[in-house]
């Protein structure tokens, strides 16, 4: 993939039809089409590392701004990298009506760090937040949701070095309060997020949204129940 603006300020970008994300404005997954682009001049004159470049949403018009690292100055042309950094990111959603009052905390905090692109800290949030659950549900509790995170490894086909990196954020010994992994890229943390979203889902949500379902049957079944009359009672016996 290759992604330039030529001597004519024209930015060019192979996957530009299908260049798609969350719009952190109106949360939509929607198409974005680039709206301010750097003057070539200016670029060649400044030769900045960085290049931010205005985006606007397709769905909602609202502007989207993208950070692109300079990868090489020619003579007709400025290079970017293909990955870019979003200064916005659309705030991740979860139902936090079951968890326990300290794991929600933390989780709050952990998606305000991965929204703002704070992956680090967002890692290390994510260890606070499973540490917190695995202290709520117990030894046997914490033995569950590994194996969880192993099934949901195979069924998500994540490679081995990712789902190393995010076995040892997760669940390395307890005894090690700050284990030392790389900085995660953009992919390792999204696999991080979704793996603690369904961790957290299957300890806590799938299980609140069952307990509820049950007790709104029995609580209809048994006013049907009580609404029924005796046919001993009914014929005056």
């Amino acid at each position: 993939m290759s992604v330039y603006v030529d001597s004519s300020s024209r930015l060019h970008h192979d996957q530009e039809r299908s260049l798609a994300l969350s719009c952190p404005h109106c949360q939509v997954y929607s198409h974005i089409t680039a709206v301010s682009i750097p003057q070539y001049s200016e670029l060649v004159a400044s030769r900045p590392n960085h290049v931010g470049i205005v985006y606007r949403c397709d769905s909602c018009s609202a502007p989207i701004f993208l950070k692109f690292a300079v990868k090489m100055y020619a003579a007709n042309r400025v290079e970017f990298a293909n990955n870019f950094v979003e200064l916005e990111r659309a705030k991740e959603k979860f139902n936090f009506t079951y968890l326990p009052e300290n794991v929600e905390r933390l989780f709050r905090e952990a998606l305000g760090c991965y929204s703002s692109g704070h992956f680090n800290a967002f890692a290390s949030m994510c260890r606070r937040t499973a540490q917190a659950a695995f202290q709520d549900l117990g030894e046997n509790g914490r033995l569950r949701i590994f194996e969880q995170a192993r099934e949901a490894r195979e069924m998500a086909e994540i490679d081995n070095e990712t789902f190393s990196i995010v076995k040892k954020v997760l669940f390395s010994n307890d005894a090690d309060p700050s284990p030392q992994w790389p900085d995660l890229s953009t992919n390792e943390a999204g696999v991080l997020l979704e793996l603690v979203k369904d961790m957290l889902y299957q300890a806590y949500v799938r299980k609140g949204k069952l307990q509820q379902a049950m007790m709104v049957r029995k609580f209809f079944a048994d006013e049907t129940l009580d609404k029924i009359t005796p046919i001993g009672r009914a014929s005056g016996e």
